[in-house]
């Protein structure tokens, strides 16, 4: 169900299950750099169907949010924190894609710590979705998407796709829309100083961002860590599946890997993307199985 959240003075939309209760295990899905709650809807219907809260925001400024965005990180690591809180949720399986992974990283370190507050939500599980350390990006794309966005746009939804060719061009283009939505709906005078497009704001959020290793290490030393896991597209040309070496070792997390999947593998394989997360639940929660086919399934642990 659509809910409103006031937080900072800006209202945030979010969509809800009634099952999302302090006393129950709700599932929280963070997306990533100009998109919205939408690239879940796939992933939250199957939580759904497995008896789970579930819980998906659009971060300030994108899809129904009211902005301004966030200018780093840190700020919506702040944001999506002062959510977790106001919706009065208990144990947390929280997950990032991309730029989602970042923020879900910093949140569940900042929870992690000895001094956190006794209403504080728990992170059972912390799950990054097409993640990197570091995430750069490269210095073309940030010109681009601050001078020509739509541009900008059109390569990331090329990039961003991979697997069977069958259906590639709709996502693809379902992507792009999307894109170019969240851009057209978010107002350029709300931005930071120095920012043109919210494009360049996520993009250059994810390319300075240097402290995901710290949070890693914060995370792996706490007295009540989270379960770790990483999903990974083996097709992934935005953040290779070679650049989450140094996060799943500081981790200690399983990696899973979709093997006929790109950088927004929630959509490239969904049935696979499911078998993923019940992997991630299936030792806490009693799943209903998920039977996908052999090409669907997730491969074993990666090892590079």
């Amino acid at each position: 169900m659509p809910m409103r959240f006031t937080l900072a003075g800006r209202q945030l939309h979010a969509d809800q299950t009634p099952g999302a209760t302090p006393d129950s295990q709700c599932v929280v899905f963070v997306h990533g750099a100009l998109n919205d709650r939408s690239v879940w809807t796939h992933a939250a219907r199957w939580c759904q169907t497995q008896g789970l809260g579930v819980l998906v925001p659009d971060l300030p400024g994108h899809g129904l949010s009211e902005g301004p965005p966030d200018a780093d990180i840190g700020a919506m690591a702040d944001t999506v924190l002062a959510l977790l809180r106001s919706a009065g949720l208990g144990q947390v399986v929280l997950v990032g894609h991309s730029m989602g992974s970042l923020i879900a990283l910093e949140v569940a370190a900042r929870l992690a710590r000895q001094d956190g507050a006794p209403q504080d939500p728990q992170i059972s599980d912390l799950v990054l979705v097409g993640t990197a350390f570091p995430m750069r990006v490269a210095p073309v794309l940030l010109q681009q998407a601050a001078d020509a966005p739509l541009q900008a746009i059109e390569l990331i939804a090329s990039l961003s796709h991979a697997g069977p060719s069958d259906g590639r061009a709709e996502r693809q283009a379902a992507s792009r829309a999307r894109m170019q939505q969240v851009l057209a709906g978010c107002d350029a005078r709300l931005l930071p100083e120095g920012r043109r497009t919210l494009l360049e704001l996520d993009l250059a959020a994810c390319d300075r961002y240097d402290a995901a290793l710290a949070a890693a290490h914060r995370l792996a030393q706490a007295d009540r860590p989270p379960r770790c896991h990483l999903i990974c597209g083996e097709l992934d040309q935005m953040t290779p599946v070679r650049r989450t070496a140094a996060l799943r070792d500081a981790l200690q997390a399983r990696s899973h890997t979709l093997a006929q999947a790109g950088h927004a593998m929630m959509e490239d394989d969904p049935e696979g993307f499911a078998a993923a997360l019940q992997a991630v639940l299936q030792a806490e929660t009693m799943l209903r199985p998920v039977r996908p086919s052999p090409a669907d399934a997730p491969s074993s642990p990666d090892a590079g």
